[in-house]
């Protein structure tokens, strides 16, 4: 079956205490997909549940290999999921307060691309 892309969203991601790629990646992906409704999926698309989606999402954050990526899909509500995780977004220096169990002063930043596509 032939693929079309219905939406793709865009979201970045920030954490600023505790140097977690994780909470970076998943964080840009809540924000692509947080202010977004998607009526095209039954209206124009025909499906009759959103699981019927296929949603692929796309993260660049520093220390892609310590990401851990169930946690990143499990921001996504619905659909048939997948992640590509690849090294980018950024390190910026904060600043590192021990009562948050900062290991240094690196803030993280990552951005996501979340597309929805559909079958037919």
């Amino acid at each position: 079956m032939a693929r079309k892309r219905l939406i793709i969203e865009m979201g970045m991601g920030i954490d600023q205490h505790g140097q977690d790629p994780t909470v970076a990646a998943a964080r840009a992906v809540r924000n692509a997909i947080a202010n977004n409704a998607l009526p095209g999926v039954w209206e124009v698309a025909g499906l009759s549940h959103p699981n019927e989606m296929i949603v692929e999402v796309q993260v660049a954050v520093p220390y892609p290999e310590k990401v851990r990526q169930q946690e990143v899909l499990a921001v996504v509500p619905f659909g048939r999921k997948s992640l590509t995780v690849e090294q980018g977004g950024m390190v910026v220096q904060g600043r590192a307060i021990p009562e948050l169990n900062d290991k240094n002063d690196e803030m993280l930043i990552a951005v996501a691309a979340v597309t929805v596509l559909v079958e037919n």
